[in-house]
């Protein structure tokens, strides 16, 4: 009677780039010893369009409907990067009005993504009840979006100096109202998950960073407030109106995957305080700085020439960006989304370099699953919370 052969060998198994679990086409070539994973290679590119190459051939008025493809579930922030890079270029000052009606915007938006986090996140631990719930609060807030924008994930709201459109008439009382009822939904999620049993087995210890480790990585967001470390752009260099608001930074000191989810919900909670005191405060005015829109070469522009005059359409107004540089940042909700723009005297940038937060904080990954088990990548994979929109541009 012959024994059965056991192979001792190393197993090198393809996960992506179309598992339903990769949250888009991440390919991980992983290494493994029975179910004790040995090595991980992130393969990316797969979702690459040439976002930076194509911003240095558009004006930025032309640019901004393509970057919410970006990170598009947390549309707005690319929309904010976009328009802050140039007025901090040029030094534009934005109405009042228009800098709370932006903040409402973002935190809105911080929500929506942070939410679109926590439904494939359980299901990914297999928890499939909140990845339906989750649902019901996030459609809400697009309905608010489409209410001011027109549209529900694509907006194209923001503009150089203000915001596109004012805020439609009730669309305050409708915000307010979702902010009592959005209150009521995180104390469920957080008696439906947060003591789970089965929820904390799979996540507590697991992906463990220190803050050292998340300082040396340059990890931002919730990676890197996780860690013990009180980092959020909105307080240490305020933007918009944030330093108007009474609201605290949520972090946690434990490191591993339990801290990344406690740490966004609690900043949703946060989010919706915010969003309570702009709209309370929210002072009157314009909506947008219409001095923007007077351009140097307005005046003897060729299209203000006789053969033209009687075209329906203009082109969008544009300005030239100056001879100079500068890094924008904001804090996203997968951490800090930065613009490095070169100004050439031209209506195109002459660099446009994206910081995305998916693609710096994905570096870990490989170091992180090393002698886990095969079943804890999806876990530490889930709690970075990447969008292969924005990790690949």
């Amino acid at each position: 009677m012959s024994l059965p052969f056991t192979r001792k060998d190393l197993m090198i198994v393809n996960m992506g780039p179309q598992h339903p679990s990769m949250h888009g086409v991440l390919r991980l070539i992983v290494t493994l010893d029975g179910e004790d994973v040995i090595d991980c290679e992130p393969i990316l590119g797969y979702l690459h369009r040439g976002m930076e190459k194509i911003a240095e051939n558009r004006t930025i008025i032309q640019y901004l409907p393509y970057v919410t493809r970006w990170d598009y579930l947390a549309t707005m922030f690319t929309e904010a990067i976009t328009v802050n890079a140039p007025e901090f270029l040029e030094n534009i000052q934005i109405p009042q009005r228009a800098s709370y009606i932006r903040v409402i915007m973002l935190e809105l938006s911080r929500i929506a993504s942070h939410l679109l986090w926590l439904g494939p996140f359980m299901a990914d631990l297999g928890a499939q009840t909140p990845f339906f719930y989750i649902f019901r609060e996030r459609e809400l807030i697009y309905d608010l979006f489409e209410a001011a924008t027109g549209m529900r994930m694509m907006h194209n709201y923001f503009r150089i100096g203000g915001v596109a459109a004012d805020l439609p008439y009730g669309w305050m009382d409708k915000c307010l109202d979702f902010c009592d009822y959005f209150l009521r939904g995180v104390v469920k999620y957080q008696q439906l998950i947060t003591q789970n049993p089965i929820f904390l087995e799979r996540v507590e210890g697991v992906g463990f960073i220190s803050g050292e480790e998340a300082v040396n990585w340059g990890l931002s967001g919730p990676m890197l407030r996780a860690s013990g470390i009180q980092w959020d752009l909105r307080k240490i260099d305020p933007y918009e109106s944030y330093n108007q608001f009474d609201w605290k930074v949520q972090w946690q000191k434990e490191g591993d995957s339990l801290a990344r989810y406690l740490v966004r919900i609690g900043e949703m909670r946060e989010s919706i305080k915010i969003i309570q005191q702009a709209v309370e405060k929210i002072p009157g005015g314009p909506y947008e700085n219409l001095e923007a829109r007077r351009f140097k070469k307005a005046k003897n522009s060729e299209w203000n020439d006789f053969e033209y005059r009687f075209l329906g359409k203009k082109p969008s107004p544009n300005f030239e960006l100056s001879k100079q540089e500068l890094y924008v940042r904001v804090e996203a909700p997968k951490g800090e989304l930065g613009i490095y723009l070169v100004g050439d005297d031209s209506l195109f940038p002459w660099r446009w370099k994206i910081r995305p937060p998916g693609f710096i904080n994905l570096q870990i990954l490989p170091q992180l699953v090393k002698k886990m088990k095969l079943a804890d990548i999806m876990t530490i994979l889930g709690s970075i919370d990447i969008i292969m929109g924005e990790v690949d541009r």
